[in-house]
């Protein structure tokens, strides 16, 4: 089971208000002990660890993660540099990702055409030929 994660934000606003919660709560409980060392451990220990520690914080979401999850392409490179996937998959990979481009361009291009000419790849493989 994996733990969840959270935005640097949405974990400070999560323990503050645990910990504001908490430390009212024990304080209409009447439990001394307990008061002073929720608002401390809260404020003054688990914000600033949060806000140090950044994405190294177990419970902070990494921001690379979010940059590598919108660049596909960035993605299919890393995984074929580590070996993961091998030359034919990263060849047909990267076809469907230049198709899925080039119908995302015809879709935006206002030519009468509507984008239909050749990909980039055509080109530079006939060019290479």
């Amino acid at each position: 089971m994996t733990l969840p994660t959270f935005g640097k934000k949405q974990l400070s606003g999560l323990i503050a208000v645990l910990s504001f919660g908490l430390t009212s709560l024990f304080a209409v409980l009447m439990l001394e002990l307990l008061v002073p060392v929720t608002f401390i451990v809260g404020f003054f220990i688990l914000l600033p660890l949060v806000w140090l520690l950044g994405d190294d914080f177990p419970l902070v979401e990494s921001e690379s993660d979010e940059e590598t999850a919108e660049d596909p392409l960035k993605t299919l490179r890393e995984r074929y540099a580590a070996g993961e996937i091998d030359h034919a998959e990263f060849e047909r990979r990267l076809d469907r990702l230049l198709e899925t481009e080039d119908v995302d361009d015809q879709s935006a291009d206002p030519s009468p055409t509507g984008g239909a000419g050749r990909s980039e790849r055509e080109v530079e493989f006939e060019e290479s030929q």
